[in-house]
């Protein structure tokens, strides 16, 4: 039995997808040489491929930019303060609807992330819903 289990295993984990991981592989080192990534652990790759999975949200709101708001106008105060009591996984469904990408940032991290919030200038702000633009980073929020 146990021969068998230990065949079924090899098979199941190894054999049944060595062509196409052997084809993925082909294909990966096309795009990416080894030279370049041999010089990564697989943690370094794996942040460098993939992007982040945790932050630090205080350095997010460090690195915000304003346009036609102040860090102390009260409309800003009350965003930080909801947006630090939201659980871990809205925050990240927030950055990636503020992003355009997925919850995770690149490999440099929040340290270089930056987005803006902007005021959209609306004529009823009561009427309007944060929208944001993406491909730019911008988060409207009206007043």
């Amino acid at each position: 039995r146990k021969e068998y289990v230990d065949l079924y295993v090899n098979y199941m984990l190894n054999k049944s997808v060595q062509k196409p991981f052997e084809d993925f592989m082909q294909g990966f080192l096309r795009g990416c040489p080894a030279k370049n990534w041999k010089m990564f652990l697989p943690e370094e790759l794996e942040v460098l491929l993939q992007g982040h999975t945790t932050f630090d949200w205080h350095l997010l709101e460090k690195n915000v930019m304003y346009t036609q708001y102040k860090e102390l106008d009260q409309t800003i105060r009350n965003f930080w303060t909801v947006f630090h009591k939201l659980p871990e996984e809205k925050k990240k469904m927030f950055l990636g609807n503020t992003s355009s990408r997925s919850d995770r940032i690149t490999g440099y991290g929040l340290e270089r992330f930056r987005f803006w919030i902007e005021d959209p200038k609306v004529e009823n702000p009561d009427e309007c819903c944060p929208s944001a633009r993406t491909c730019s980073f911008i988060l409207f929020l009206p007043r």
